[in-house]
């Protein structure tokens, strides 16, 4: 921050933490605090879409990955909870509502009479069809707060530190 300019919440708190342990280095949270208030910030726009759809970020994080697999529109439960990075046990949940709201049916698989298949309903598909629209224009309308070339470099940026903290760790 150039000196001058308003203390914004993360820059007040290091203010204080530079007061009260000048010994520790602060200066990381100005990243992941910030980082962290902006996840906050960007769930809470996106959030706003969702509702719109009557649907959790998890519902549609689920419906996203039906439509994605392309016809007929399905996936095991397993497979995903693998595509949208939550437990089975949370899967099941979700499952469930979206079941109750009609938007996708499950059923046996003919593989394996065992296991279930999840598949897109008609109006779960042209749900998320336009929930998904509506969804990307209301990130083009927050990316947009940057110029083109902060967000090509923002994106370059934490696309490196993610495969950066996803590598396997050597013990």
């Amino acid at each position: 921050m150039e000196p001058g300019e308003p203390l914004d919440r993360v820059a007040r708190i290091q203010a204080e933490w530079r007061r009260e342990r000048p010994d520790v280095d602060i200066r990381p949270q100005g990243v992941i605090g910030r980082l962290h208030r902006l996840a906050d910030r960007l769930t809470e726009e996106l959030a706003l879409v969702y509702g719109h759809y009557g649907l959790s970020e998890g519902e549609f994080d689920v419906l996203c990955a039906l439509r994605r697999a392309g016809e007929p529109y399905e996936r095991a439960p397993g497979e995903l909870a693998a595509h949208t990075m939550v437990t089975t046990g949370a899967m099941t949940k979700r499952i469930d509502r979206l079941e109750r709201a009609g938007l996708v049916t499950r059923r046996r698989s003919a593989d394996d009479q065992r296991g279930r298949i999840v598949a897109l309903t008609p109006p779960g598909r042209e749900l998320i069809d336009r929930a998904f629209t509506d969804h990307m224009r209301n990130e083009r309308r927050l990316l947009d707060l940057l110029s083109p070339d902060e967000a090509d470099t923002l994106e370059t940026l934490l696309t490196t530190w993610l495969s950066r903290l996803d590598e396997p760790r050597s013990t």
